[in-house]
């Protein structure tokens, strides 16, 4: 028997949800309904000023396998994430669907 059925690749995400009210959003050019990627200095200013938030790991490739591991799969995921918060919650969060995740985390 194979050690997996399904072995995913990807880029290993955390969407951080929060709410905004329509001024909040207006002053910082963020349109609604739609995804952004910022660049690390955003994202600092932006998660400094918003009030309490939910990180949720995603990615497409992560959420496929994710899913196949609930569903009872053997799976694996291969993706990097870096040693701070948001890298220890995604790792978190594939380990706790059934996925195996073992990376050595990128340094801060």
């Amino acid at each position: 028997m194979k050690t997996f059925q399904v072995v995913g690749i990807g880029n290993a995400m955390v969407d951080v949800l929060a709410y905004a009210d329509e001024a909040f959003l207006a002053a910082n050019g963020i349109g609604k309904g739609i995804m952004q990627l910022i660049d690390m200095d955003r994202a600092v200013d932006l998660y400094g000023r918003i009030g309490p938030a939910k990180e949720i790991s995603g990615g497409s490739a992560a959420n496929t396998i994710a899913g196949v591991a609930h569903l009872g799969g053997r799976t694996a995921y291969i993706g990097k994430v870096k040693d701070d918060q948001l890298g220890g919650i995604f790792a978190h969060d594939m380990r706790a669907q059934g996925a195996v995740y073992d990376t050595r985390m990128a340094p801060k």
